[in-house]
């Protein structure tokens, strides 16, 4: 979906930069000015600028913005180790900046003149392969070489047929978290656009922008539910 007017393309442009389509990009910079890359890095920014200031006002009696944050840290960590346990505590900094960066990227594309990274394919499968690399590194972390049991079925003579299952399987959760994501979010920012083209000057779009503060919720929520779900299956003991 081509966007009519995104204002880091029209910066880049004013400043000499080369912008072309996803399939035209063939030098390294044409693909670092990629709007689903230059938009992510915008998210980035704007997370570490507000960690940032979170940071340097914190104060031994909370207060004001400070119990905010609190809260919904101390949510997002008390729900993760309900599901993995005490012992997956060490994988809440990754959850929860998986959850925030898809959060503040799925409502950037709300804005117009701005575009959600999570609406490229390249952006989603990053996240999920980040997600599903990052299970079998706590496999491991956590069985040593008998993780592999996890891979062979309840009993030896079933390795054959189960072991091919389970590896397309775990490979089936990169397209599972990365299409879901990108499907969702895309399709929402095409239905803006067209409402914004025919009837953007009656306001037809506020309804579709109220459902996708919504929807971009739930989908971040999903997509960390989900990682949740994988790293404490990676936990257990094989059955």
């Amino acid at each position: 979906m081509e966007h009519p007017i995104l204002f880091l393309n029209l910066l880049f442009e004013k400043l000499g930069l080369p912008i072309v389509g996803g399939e035209q990009a063939h030098t390294l910079t044409e693909m670092i000015l990629q709007p689903h890359v230059t938009y992510a890095w915008l998210v980035m920014l704007l997370l570490l600028v507000l960690a940032k200031f979170a940071a340097s006002t914190l104060k031994m009696v909370p207060e004001g913005s400070q119990n905010f944050f609190e809260m919904v840290l101390t949510g997002i960590e008390e729900f993760m180790i309900g599901i993995t346990g005490e012992h997956g505590r060490f994988v809440f900094p990754l959850i929860a900046s998986l959850g925030f960066f898809i959060l503040c990227s799925n409502y950037l594309g709300m804005i117009p003149g701005f575009f959600a990274p999570t609406a490229n394919i390249n952006t989603t499968a990053a996240c999920a392969l980040i997600v599903v690399v990052f299970t079998h590194v706590i496999g491991i972390k956590f069985h040593g070489v008998q993780y592999i049991k996890h891979f062979m079925g309840p009993v030896w003579w079933l390795t054959p047929l189960i072991m091919p299952i389970e590896l397309i399987g775990h490979g089936a959760r990169v397209l599972s978290l990365s299409i879901r994501l990108f499907g969702n979010v895309f399709g929402e920012e095409l239905v803006l656009a067209i409402l914004f083209f025919l009837a953007g000057m009656f306001l037809a779009p506020l309804p579709m922008m109220f459902l996708g503060l919504f929807t971009g919720f739930i989908q971040s929520f999903i997509f960390c539910l989900l990682s949740m779900m994988y790293f404490a299956g990676a936990m257990e003991h094989a059955h």
